[in-house]
């Protein structure tokens, strides 16, 4: 797919002499001392370190989506900030890579006193929605819209066994009974052993497989649907160079695929998106058995944080034990459109659109179908399908009451 050649500057006065320079390009035409800027700010905060926050990802996302776009913001000729996202219908945006990007922000300099509101403005967005904010300058304003937790295990100043005698503290009796089904495995089916940087593509297929069952199966949205999910991937699965490569760790019994985990690896952090397990060996709990050795496996893999991210709090809450809090909710632009957005959002925040009720169900499901789907056709179908999703689980509650 070839990048749509966008580029604009616009200027905004954000004071009676302070002027802000936005110039919105696809990130294709990020220049490499920008790219470098944009590397450094990200490694230079604790909260910008996930590599989805640098422009490697922004561009491994370019590769694949025409309406990815970067805000590069400069006052007075210097760069001071980067915020990527695509550019949707409506004045409308989103964190570049929804929903993959878990997390998602303004990558600034700590003292570039940035309005995410004048910036919006100068890109000509009206509102951009996000759901695992990462923001260490403030840049958004505080909202009493609800925090979301990430996971993340950090073996940063700690040893392996001291992290691993951690998390069986938490949960002794569940932690023995995992070993007790790992050697089980190993008995039964073949020789246990976990194989990182594997590069089996059969493997890499049965995964995506697998978790596209899992989808269909918990009636959430099929993100691996749309082609431009599955090219990101396979992209990445691919990629054995530069700062940002795709990294799968697959555990197996014998020859036998058990389960495993697929993302994309930067420096000593590794953050997975597809976590898949082998539905036929659900007896064994592969998926804990896979965390217990991919912890003890990170310091020869050269990891230092294993970033879980958010979502699944009942099994990544035993393994991470540190937990980060991202931002979910909407910013508007400083402008008319912008006050239209915030009117519109703050009607979805008092229906509770970020509590845990049907209202905030269905306005999760309704962004990741908008951030997934890029023709009417697939978000008209993913709508359908949320409806008789609710319905089928509607149907579940009332029979076991």
């Amino acid at each position: 797919m070839q990048p749509a050649i966008h580029l604009s500057l616009t200027r905004v006065g954000v004071g009676q002499v302070d002027m802000l320079d936005v110039e919105t390009i696809h990130p294709s035409f990020l220049s490499p001392a920008d790219a470098a800027l944009w590397r450094s700010l990200a490694a230079s905060a604790e909260g910008f370190g996930n590599p989805l926050l640098g422009p490697e990802f922004a561009q491994a996302v370019g590769k694949v989506r025409e309406d990815a776009r970067v805000a590069v913001i400069r006052r007075g000729g210097e760069t001071v900030g980067f915020l990527p996202f695509h550019r949707r219908p409506g004045g409308r945006a989103r964190p570049i890579g929804a929903p993959l990007s878990d997390y998602h922000g303004l990558v600034s300099r700590p003292d570039a006193g940035l309005r995410i509101s004048d910036v919006l403005r100068a890109a000509e967005v009206s509102v951009f929605r996000y759901s695992g904010l990462i923001d260490p300058h403030a840049v958004f304003p505080t909202s009493p819209e609800t925090d979301r937790t990430a996971y993340l295990i950090d073996l940063t100043g700690t040893t392996v066994e001291a992290y691993l005698e951690a998390v069986r503290a938490e949960s002794p009796k569940k932690i023995k009974n995992y070993r007790r089904l790992d050697n089980k495995l190993d008995r039964e089916v073949g020789a246990v052993r976990l194989v990182a940087s594997d590069f089996s593509r059969d493997a890499f297929n049965l995964l995506i497989d697998w978790k596209r069952e899992q989808l269909a199966r918990t009636g959430a949205h099929d993100f691996l649907r749309a082609d431009w999910t599955r090219e990101l991937l396979a992209d990445l699965f691919t990629t054995r160079s530069g700062a940002m490569q795709g990294l799968m760790i697959n555990l197996y019994a014998g020859d036998t695929l058990v389960g495993g985990h697929f993302g994309i690896r930067q420096g000593a952090t590794y953050h997975p998106w597809i976590a898949s397990t082998n539905p036929e060996m659900a007896a064994w709990s592969p998926g804990q058995i896979f965390f217990l050795r991919a912890i003890a496996a990170m310091p020869g893999m050269g990891l230092t944080r294993y970033d879980l991210g958010p979502g699944h709090d009942h099994y990544k809450r035993a393994y991470g034990l540190r937990t980060v809090q991202i931002g979910e909710g909407a910013a508007t632009a400083a402008n008319v459109a912008g006050r239209v957005a915030h009117s519109m959002e703050s009607v979805w925040n008092l229906a509770g659109a970020h509590g845990a009720g049907p209202v905030g169900q269905l306005r999760r499901r309704m962004d990741a179908i908008a951030s997934t789907e890029l023709t009417m056709t697939g978000r008209v179908r993913g709508f359908v399908e949320a409806v008789a999703a609710r319905a089928q689980r509607g149907r579940g509650e009332h029979t076991e009451a």
